[in-house]
């Protein structure tokens, strides 16, 4: 019953999110890594990674968290069960950068504040979605910013990082986020 809920409080939120005009925050009453677990499972509804960022056509699509982990099991209950084009979703939790093997969304947690540069230069040119929580993580090249404040999630893509990773982007992602270059 529980996971119904959860996954029926993130659906709910998805929709908030698909009507939400371009710039906003989530108003969600919801914990911030509830809503963030949310957000990383839905990114991948809305990308499409190209045919080599996978090694087989049975491979998983990873979410990688590199650092210590804030979820607990909100990000594992989120993508419990789902696909990515019929492909399951696998969590994978990394102490550094030299143990992301095969990753398609890497959150970068606020442990590695000090590691984001080493990090973003050791998947740089992968088909690899960096997704952050500090402020900063932009202006360092991330592609994508989610910050907490006072119970909102904003979302904010730095554009041209995010071209760099190959993957098509859905405009609908892109309306609810704030756009940096």
């Amino acid at each position: 019953m529980e996971l119904l809920r959860a996954k029926l409080t993130a659906y709910a939120i998805a929709l908030v999110l698909a009507m939400a005009p371009a710039g906003s925050a989530a108003h969600v009453d919801a914990s911030e890594y509830g809503l963030k677990s949310v957000f990383l499972y839905q990114f991948c509804r809305f990308m499409e990674w190209p045919t080599s960022a996978f090694s087989s056509p049975h491979d998983p699509l990873v979410i990688g968290v590199i650092g210590d982990d804030p979820f607990g099991q909100l990000l594992n209950e989120a993508v419990e069960g789902e696909t990515y084009h019929g492909r399951p979703i696998r969590i994978e939790h990394y102490r550094n950068a030299r143990e992301i093997k095969r990753c398609h969304i890497l959150f970068v947690t606020h442990s590695e504040e000090d590691q984001v540069d080493q990090i973003l230069s050791s998947v740089a040119g992968k088909n690899i979605i960096t997704v952050g929580e500090t402020d900063g993580f932009l202006d360092h090249g991330g592609m994508i910013a989610l910050t907490a404040e006072r119970n909102k999630v904003h979302v904010r893509v730095n554009q041209s990082s995010l071209r760099s990773a190959n993957v098509d982007v859905s405009s609908k992602l892109l309306r609810i986020a704030e756009l940096r270059g």
